[in-house]
């Protein structure tokens, strides 16, 4: 049986959560939790909005070219996945 390779993280992963973690959480939690957060983290500098793409969409027209890392305050991930028709099926 093979060893399954683990998946690496990225760096600007690593750094975004890093940066928020130490420096973003208390400043923005509990008064922004459920907003969005885009960080630069090399610069430090971030972007909160209600909507996530909107948090993107200001961050690159404010420094463009750069990249983002993206989170949702006071959550471990920015979004879950369902499904609204499993949900909502008749049984036979």
């Amino acid at each position: 049986m093979s060893k399954k390779k683990e998946p690496q993280l990225s760096e600007l992963y690593k750094l975004g959560i890093r940066f928020y973690t130490e420096k973003l959480k208390r400043i923005l939690e509990p008064e922004h939790t459920g907003e969005f957060v885009a960080i630069e983290p090399n610069s430090g500098r971030y972007f909160v909005h209600e909507n996530g793409t909107k948090a993107l969409l200001k961050a690159i027209s404010e420094m463009p070219g750069n990249k983002f890392y993206l989170a949702r305050i006071g959550y471990q991930t920015t979004d879950r996945i369902g499904s609204y028709g499993s949900r909502n099926r008749q049984s036979k």
